[in-house]
């Protein structure tokens, strides 16, 4: 079931979006074939003698200890598997493919994906390997109330603690090689074209120069190919990701119901109910979406000064309750970008413009799925350029958002700031000026 749908509402007069959503971003297969029969191979694999009686890393065996220890907890993991219809395709996929239809082996499925590092496989991508295996229970409302959980998302944390060191490891180079699963094979080369020209890298040198398969993923550009433009123009705003445009809201409210049909943005819970939140309640937010094969680094939209930088935890497979069964997502969180904001972990980084018109803007830097972490690498009181680089997303689903006050309107440019839209890092999206006493209505 390969699902696309786009909408455009207005919610109760106040907030107005506009919002695309479908298997976005290259992260998930657009066949679902393919991802049915990447699922099926997994789950024959860890069923087969050699794998069957293979011992749960202990990150993992801590995380079976949890789950069974509790209850509420017990309860909600079997809930979330039984919820799933018992129907053709939740039951079992096209050509009668196996599903995950029990903590147990998803537990086994975890224990090798933390130890591999993704492959081209099937002249395609599953870049979400932990979400193919979730996809369904996070979908029904017994997985949504146990992926909300802070002690439940701790486990996943130490979980992808464990496979964040693989991933950095010289030993998830594997996977960086012109075979038909590498990534520099035939299939793989043609979702990155005029890599070495791109990006920076020795394609003479073993796995192309990288030093792990992390160190592929968050590749810098060559220096040039993005190169900033208008970098004095205070009255500009430029991209701040290589990315795609998801949702342009005005008028966004310091709280508001984000798991509801539109996903209406809900400021307190975006900025963590920080003090700085009045100073944006009318404003407007931007957001785009990063995809697998592209760029992961993001960078200075204005010309200013970091006043602050916050790390708040949050989920990593909660989905808008919308966006659940009977019809759910088939690549979620895709579809629920807006709600995660207030919900998945993520980094704000708070710029204090050169331009006072535009004066404070929050970035917000959102981990969708799998390890997911946001690293700042700017520091709080360093001066900063349009361009300069501000954090990395590391391996996982990212997206992104930038949030204006009710002082400035923003006017995003009709052919490159559309939603659906393709934007690349450092170009222009959008002019700014001064809202005018009783202007700035929405």
């Amino acid at each position: 079931m390969t699902m696309s749908r786009y909408s455009q509402q207005t919610a109760g007069g106040n907030q107005r979006t506009a919002v695309i959503g479908h298997r976005i971003g290259g992260w998930l297969p657009q066949r679902q074939e393919t991802l049915d029969n990447w699922l099926d191979k997994k789950i024959t694999l860890v069923r087969s003698p050699a794998l069957r009686d293979v011992p749960l890393h202990p990150v993992l065996q801590d995380f079976q200890r949890f789950i069974e220890k509790d209850p509420v907890i017990y309860m909600g993991f079997h809930q979330m598997f039984e919820q799933v219809p018992n129907v053709p395709l939740y039951d079992k996929g096209p050509d009668d493919k196996q599903q995950v239809r029990d903590y147990k082996l998803m537990l086994r499925l975890f224990n090798t994906i933390i130890t591999t590092a993704p492959s081209y496989e099937d002249g395609d991508l599953v870049g979400f390997p932990i979400n193919a295996i979730l996809n369904y229970p996070m979908s029904t409302t017994a997985g949504m109330a146990v992926f909300a959980r802070p002690d439940v998302n701790a486990h996943f944390k130490a979980m992808f603690d464990v496979w964040s060191a693989f991933l950095t490891s010289p030993d998830s180079r594997t996977v960086l090689d012109d075979s038909a699963d590498g990534w520099f094979g035939p299939e793989a080369s043609q979702m990155m074209p005029l890599f070495k020209e791109t990006y920076v890298c020795d394609p003479s040198a073993p796995y192309h120069g990288f030093k792990s398969w992390d160190d592929f993923f968050t590749r810098p550009f060559v220096p040039g190919v993005r190169s900033v433009l208008f970098p004095d123009h205070d009255g500009i705003v430029n991209s701040a990701c290589e990315s795609t445009v998801y949702r342009i809201a005005t008028n966004v409210n310091e709280t508001d119901s984000f798991w509801l049909k539109g996903q209406l943005y809900s400021l307190a819970h975006m900025l963590n109910h920080d003090d700085s939140v009045s100073q944006f309640v009318g404003g407007t937010v931007y957001q785009a979406f990063l995809s697998a094969t592209k760029y992961h680094r993001w960078h200075a939209p204005v010309n200013g000064t970091i006043t602050r930088v916050v790390n708040v935890p949050g989920t990593y497979y909660v989905v808008s309750p919308y966006e659940g069964f009977p019809d759910p997502d088939p690549a979620g969180p895709n579809l629920s970008q807006a709600f995660i904001t207030a919900m998945a972990a993520r980094a704000i980084i708070y710029i204090q413009a050169d331009n006072p018109v535009i004066g404070l803007l929050a970035f917000i830097a959102v981990g969708m799925a799998e390890v997911s972490t946001c690293e700042v690498t700017v520091e709080e009181g360093a001066t900063v350029k349009k361009g300069d680089q501000l954090g990395i997303f590391h391996f996982g689903g990212s997206t992104h958002c930038l949030v204006f006050g009710p002082q400035v309107v923003v006017t995003f440019d009709p052919d490159v700031a559309a939603v659906n839209q393709n934007v690349r890092l450092n170009q222009p999206i959008a002019t700014v000026a001064a809202a005018s006493a009783g202007a700035f209505t929405q």
